[in-house]
């Protein structure tokens, strides 16, 4: 008997749901473990990323509360370089804990064992992962605790990047780089800069009046600055 043309979409919808579900049946036979893995593994790698970010949150807070506490202990003078907090804040995986860690040791380090504290701040210095102005806050220190040690030259060196006139740390970074320069004899270069310190405008007032009487004292000549380019 001929199909009408209603029964015959019906047969053909029906043809096409039987060969479908062979293909999938087929394709599960070939590829169902394939696929099973692959959600698997990426089930696993997504609960992985959640439990690590969940992780470094819980580890983040512990180490804010640990360097708190340590902070505290400070400004109680309870606290020396070799605390074990100290220590365990300094090996964190995180920089900035690890940075103020070591900053946090060098400071208390700074009046019974300078080479260590010198050594604290040098690795701050050298830490890339670091923001500029934490680095180049540990290379003024640094520097300081060196001059009466270092080669004069090696002072200026180092100092370079940070005496630059305009920058966040040219007033004590020109001032130790003078000081260089005087250990060296060269008081054509120290004169004009602690002159310019000096002149400077924006920094402490005290800075200010110790570069302007050294500069007097090298034969510049230094108008004193005004009280709106002075800070206290």
């Amino acid at each position: 008997m001929a199909l009408t043309p209603s029964n015959n979409d019906a047969f053909f919808r029906e043809v096409d749901e039987e060969v479908r579900r062979d293909r999938l049946a087929a394709f599960w036979t070939r590829r169902g473990g394939t696929v099973l893995l692959a959600l698997g593994l990426f089930l696993v790698a997504l609960a992985g990323g959640l439990w690590w970010k969940s992780h470094r949150t819980a580890l983040a807070a512990r180490d804010g509360e640990q360097l708190s506490a340590v902070l505290a202990d400070v400004e109680a003078h309870r606290v020396k370089p070799a605390d074990p907090r100290l220590v365990a804040l300094g090996g964190s995986s995180r920089p900035g804990y690890r940075a103020l860690a070591d900053l946090t040791a060098a400071g208390l380090a700074v009046g019974t064992d300078p080479k260590d504290a010198i050594q604290r701040y040098r690795r701050v210095a050298d830490d890339a992962s670091l923001a500029r102005s934490i680095r180049d806050l540990a290379q003024l220190r640094a520097m300081a605790l060196q001059l009466d040690t270092a080669a004069p030259q090696a002072i200026v060196d180092g100092l370079k990047p940070l005496a630059q006139p305009g920058g966040p740390w040219f007033g004590p970074a020109a001032e130790l780089t003078a000081a260089a320069y005087l250990k060296m004899n060269r008081r054509d270069l120290a004169g004009p800069l602690f002159a310019q310190i000096a002149r400077e405008p924006g920094l402490p007032a005290s800075l200010q009046a110790r570069a302007g009487t050294m500069a007097s004292a090298l034969g510049q000549a230094v108008s004193p600055p005004s009280a709106a380019t002075l800070k206290e």
